[in-house]
């Protein structure tokens, strides 16, 4: 898909959800690739739509700028200039063939909220900004949340030197992107600078469809922990080498696989084996060495702390009755990020305010940029049904009058926050 220079109006009413929808469909038009969506951090797609969501927010009413690490702002003063900023927001990258929805709706949700509540801002006890982070999904990089880490003011000296696919680090994208990288830190947000953040994102999940419910609630994100599991046997002939004495590997990592969904599938946790590589790799040859990826997440640190306790234990008893050993490496650590009460509660009365009045309350089992953006103020969540639970591929949808109740129940956290900051 190649970007057109300008984008069409979309005809729909102004801050309406078909509005929202048909700029979702027009971002898809700005993708490196031609036959998919894909649009990575620091490339001329990224830039290209943040131009475009600029020229949204300064419609909507709100003043444009791009941070420091290519996050893409607007803001709107409140009652007097100056105030802390209550922050609209999700991410405007993708991963690779990806769906619509996945982000882009968030923003566009939250700069339709800053258009429909119009000159009320002004009479805000904060200011209003939105914000479309720049690498929620690490695709390019493959270190998620880059621009709201360095908005949380946690940016790592040490991502400087990380490389794409092609080599380039992310130290010459910055500065091709026309970016400083010396100046990385003054996109950093300070807790004063802030009230909050309410982020509007799909679900990624069948759990509000199931309830034939629009939309649902927050409690936490989901803490992650990434391991890469080396099964070591030997290889040999597979012709040649009789059961009892083989050590192969392939084999106790299949058995370590099947163990890990039964061990945590009653348990509340969530795991899974993505990526698997055995060595040598020859149809003839007993696996020797094998690499299983697995990624563990719970609503809780402890839960998922917890967990990994008893399956590690597990996988060394099983590796060991085959005479196999068993190598972990963490690669990956994030805590849970729960949602502020205060701010849930504001999401929860949105949410009542469209005729539901039992929400769904769940943890989201999908990172979000909140978890970053948690380091420097509180968060919370509304959640829209989304089909089949699908997302991260092109049949990514979501319906017309989801995204209605969903803006009218942000629109109503918004002025919930406003009545709990002037009351407080």
């Amino acid at each position: 898909m190649s970007a057109p220079t300008d984008l069409p109006t979309s005809g729909a009413a102004v801050g309406s959800a078909a509005e929202v929808l048909a700029r979702c469909a027009e971002l898809d038009l700005y993708s490196s690739h031609p036959e998919h969506l894909e649009r990575v951090y620091l490339s001329p797609e990224h830039a290209a739509v943040n131009r475009v969501v600029a020229r949204w927010m300064t419609r909507a009413g709100l003043a444009p700028r791009q941070d420091a690490a290519g996050n893409q702002y607007g803001r709107r003063e409140g009652r007097e200039p100056g105030l802390p900023a209550l922050l609209l927001g999700s991410h405007l990258d993708t991963v690779p063939d990806a769906g619509s929805y996945d982000g882009m709706l968030g923003v566009l949700m939250g700069i339709a909220v800053a258009e429909r509540l119009g000159d009320r801002v002004d009479d805000l006890p904060f200011a209003l900004e939105v914000v479309g982070f720049s690498d929620e999904e690490g695709t390019r990089f493959g270190k998620a949340l880059l621009g709201s880490c360095a908005a949380a003011g946690t940016w790592d000296p040490a991502w400087w030197d990380l490389c794409d696919a092609g080599g380039m680090t992310l130290r010459t994208a910055f500065e091709e992107f026309g970016l400083d990288p010396r100046a990385v830190g003054t996109a950093a947000r300070r807790p004063d600078e802030l009230v909050g953040y309410l982020e509007a994102h799909i679900e990624q999940g069948p759990y509000l469809e199931e309830a034939d419910a629009s939309l649902g609630y927050v409690t936490t994100i989901a803490g992650a922990r990434r391991f890469v599991l080396e099964v070591e046997g030997e290889a040999r002939h597979a012709g040649g080498t009789p059961y009892d004495r083989r050590k192969d590997a392939m084999v106790g990592a299949a058995e370590c696989i099947t163990a890990i969904e039964r061990m945590v599938r009653p348990s509340g946790c969530i795991a899974t084996t993505g990526r698997i590589e055995a060595r040598p790799g020859a149809v003839n040859v007993i696996a020797g060495h094998v690499e299983v990826s697995l990624d563990l997440r719970a609503p809780t640190d402890a839960a998922r702390d917890a967990m990994w306790e008893d399956l590690e234990a597990e996988l060394q008893r099983l590796c060991a009755a085959r005479g196999l050993g068993l190598r972990v490496t963490e690669t990956h650590r994030a805590p849970a990020m729960p949602c502020a009460p205060w701010l849930t509660d504001a999401v929860v009365s949105g949410i009542v305010g469209t005729g539901d009045t039992t929400p769904m309350g769940l943890w989201s089992r999908a990172g979000h940029d909140g978890m970053a953006v948690g380091a420097v103020t509180d968060v919370a969540m509304l959640f829209v049904r989304c089909h089949d639970g699908v997302s991260h591929h092109p049949d990514e949808d979501v319906r017309e009058i989801d995204v209605a109740r969903g803006l009218d129940a942000f629109e109503a956290a918004v002025l919930e926050v406003a009545a709990k900051v002037a009351a407080s």
